[in-house]
């Protein structure tokens, strides 16, 4: 089993208890309020019209004419682009998320990890996740566009930039800059499992293929039309992360935490012993996220409603 956050099962399995806080993932804690839906979305399989107006919705969000499709999450497309070619090596631009490498291994490409964006020149297929999965450093959309040429093929995961549009560069997507976007984080609705690859035509084309007829649900089209097309909701929901990353912050300062970086969904922290910091929140039954990598990272989402606030808060005090 990889390292994941989200396990949650295991915490109630070590710790007991069901009333769990789960900030073990970058999942927005009040999500889009999901309406009453139209029987046939349950009933009748996708039709290619609700496919169409939800690509539609896509590329009016995300502010590009790129070619679209829809999968069952940015993870569906993770394991997918190791298919699309041959295998040979790619470099990753890490630590980051670790499905990337997990799945391109798995489809006998030869995998480096580098520390720098210059570092992934002359790569066939090169993977960052911008903003970064779990210290949010992010690159300027100009630095990608000018990596693009450089390698074979440039897989930029856009799955945290819904907050911060000036990153990204699903505007230049196209034959070598495939990008990913995620849709249930930001609208925290990650058990539709609903997400986007853009790049050119024949990518799209043989994405689609690979994936079969009905790769997303009929209520996950539906859904995502509406939530995608609610910019008021999109922009009030931004107003309120950028504040409580605010608040996290401060409060894991004020618990002798160093602030490592983070997005508008999760916040990493430098801790004397993540594992004792972990342990100690799982004892008021609030799940957060270490890292089998570093003994010191620990990482957490923002708590949902004020209730989940004074826990933490007391959790810490």
């Amino acid at each position: 089993m990889r390292d994941h956050g989200g396990n949650i099962d295991r915490a109630k399995a070590l710790w007991g208890g069901e009333d769990w806080i789960d900030l073990s993932t970058g999942i927005n804690r009040q999500p889009w309020p999901v309406p009453d839906l139209p029987p046939n979305v349950w009933t009748d399989l996708p039709t290619q019209a609700a496919k169409s107006a939800l690509v539609a919705a896509a590329q009016e969000a995300f502010a590009t004419r790129a070619p679209v499709v829809a999968l069952a999450g940015a993870q569906q497309a993770i394991q997918l682009i190791p298919r699309l070619v041959t295998p040979g090596r790619a470099r990753i631009l890490a630590p980051t998320y670790n499905e990337h490498a997990a799945a391109l291994r798995s489809a006998g490409w030869q995998v480096d990890e580098v520390s720098r964006l210059a570092d992934l020149a002359g790569a066939e297929l090169a993977i960052v996740v911008n903003p970064n999965n779990p210290d949010g450093t992010h690159h300027p959309a100009q630095a990608l566009r000018a990596l693009a040429p450089d390698v074979g093929r440039l897989v930029v995961d856009e799955s945290f930039a819904d907050p911060v549009p000036e990153l990204s560069v699903a505007g230049a997507a196209g034959e070598r800059l495939i990008v990913l976007r995620s849709f249930g984080k930001f609208w925290g609705l990650a058990g539709l499992r609903l997400g986007f690859a853009f790049a050119d035509a024949a990518t799209v084309a043989q994405l689609s293929e690979m994936a079969g007829p009905w790769p997303v649900a009929g209520p996950a089209l539906e859904i995502g039309r509406r939530a995608l097309a609610d910019r008021d909701w999109h922009a009030a929901t931004v107003a309120r992360l950028s504040a409580e990353t605010e608040r996290l912050d401060a409060l894991a300062t004020r618990a002798g935490w160093e602030v490592i970086g983070g997005t508008h969904l999760f916040r990493s922290y430098e801790t004397p012993d993540a594992i004792a910091v972990r342990d100690r929140l799982a004892r008021a039954r609030i799940w957060s996220r270490i890292f089998p990598w570093s003994p010191t990272w620990l990482r957490l989402g923002l708590p949902g409603s004020e209730g989940e606030w004074a826990r933490l808060e007391a959790a810490l005090a």
